[in-house]
């Protein structure tokens, strides 16, 4: 594996560390228990055990595609978003981000309507949980499925994942580069932001070409706001640590190295990760959404990333 001995297993291992929280209390045909026994007396500064019990404990196999069988594949990056707002409307923060609608929860109709139909229609009112500036920003926060908003009094409101309208996903990057509206290397988060700015007018044609909603819920406030959100094994993210994967391809839980470069670069990025997530874009086994972490710094990289990656996946021997 490129890299393994030079990475800083200590930054890893408080991720696999989480891991084992979840894994232990799991169900699977991978034998999680053992070797997160074994991880008990091992110090978390002591980087020359760690790398030590992970080459004792599990055994690397190179990732394929399955059809193809190619080693190599598609690596993003995601974040979670972290905008000023308010719990009110105000003239600056009149974007809302919205809780499930309550007219819903017993049934929800079908076909559910689409993001321009909810946006008209009177399901969402009541429904506000806060308000951001940015309508962009917003729809990326739905994207990315989680995300922290500053108030004005100090406080940190963290909102997860809620639900959707069960639309499918289109990207507003491709209508954009369907109307000649941006070009391909434009086509990044950073690049559809100022696209918006120069053309506010045309705003919501861009967002309702994506049909499919993402609902909200407020966090506990005994949830740490230093902590990453919750993902799909159910702990918190750690940032360049945790990536989401295909869950028909590879286990949830497991130590993976991933092998790639960092956005628009040729500069390595060779880490043990944890896959701790996934989500409907990711598909297929030599496939990963990379966690940057939170706040605009962790959004420039993930909005930029789109590399070629190689990833071993690490298994209990």
């Amino acid at each position: 594996m490129p890299g393994w001995q030079e990475d800083e297993l200590t930054q890893a291992w408080p991720a696999w560390l989480k891991s084992c929280d979840a894994l232990r209390k799991r169900s699977s045909e991978v034998n999680w228990r053992d070797v997160c026994a074994q991880s008990t007396p091992i110090s978390p500064r002591d980087g020359q055990a760690i790398r030590q019990y992970f080459e004792t404990y599990f055994q690397a196999y190179e990732v394929r595609n399955s059809s193809s069988g190619i080693e190599s594949g598609l690596v993003t990056g995601y974040y979670e978003p972290v905008m000023n707002g308010s719990l009110m409307r105000t003239n600056l923060y009149s974007t809302p981000l919205y809780s499930y609608p309550k007219a819903w929860r017993n049934a929800k109709p079908s076909p559910a309507p689409t993001r321009a139909e909810l946006i008209s229609s009177s399901v969402l009112k009541g429904q506000e949980l806060a308000w951001v500036q940015d309508p962009v920003a917003a729809a990326f926060m739905q994207i990315q499925g989680s995300g922290k908003i500053r108030l004005e009094d100090g406080r940190v409101l963290r909102l997860g994942f809620a639900g959707t309208n069960d639309q499918p996903f289109k990207s507003f990057a491709q209508w954009l580069l369907d109307r000649k509206e941006i070009t391909r290397s434009e086509a990044t988060m950073q690049g559809i932001s100022q696209w918006a700015k120069r053309n506010p007018s045309r705003v919501d044609d861009m967002l309702n070409a994506n049909p499919r909603f993402v609902f909200f819920k407020e966090l506990p406030s005994n949830v740490s706001a230093e902590l990453g959100p919750n993902g799909a094994l159910g702990v918190p993210l750690t940032g360049e640590r945790s990536i989401a994967i295909d869950l028909r391809a590879l286990p949830i839980g497991a130590p993976v190295f991933l092998a790639t470069t960092k956005p628009l670069s040729n500069q390595s990025l060779q880490k043990l990760v944890m896959a701790q997530d996934t989500g409907s874009a990711i598909v297929g086994a030599v496939r990963a959404d990379y966690y940057w972490g939170s706040g605009d710094a962790a959004a420039e990289m993930a909005g930029r990333m789109k590399q070629n990656g190689k990833m071993w996946v690490l298994l209990p021997r």
